[in-house]
């Protein structure tokens, strides 16, 4: 049975886990020590996705908002 969970990596030693959220491992009878196929598929962040990065203004937020307000 194939079922997709977001989970949260976690550092263990020098290795990278995963925690499985117990209701998915009492519905699919999983046990310790068992093997289990995974399917990993990260999720990008927004600035991957469109180049946004850190935007530096010493400008107050509603400073920016009127200037691109203005001429509408």
């Amino acid at each position: 049975m194939a079922e997709e969970v977001q989970c949260t990596t976690k550092k263990w030693g020098s290795s990278i886990g995963i925690v499985i959220p117990s209701d998915v491992v009492k519905k699919e009878h999983i046990k310790p020590n068992e093997q289990i196929s995974i399917l990993i598929r990260r999720v990008p962040l927004a600035k991957e996705l469109w180049g946004i990065g850190l935007v530096r203004d010493k400008r107050s937020t509603q400073e920016i908002k009127d200037e691109l307000r203005k001429g509408w």
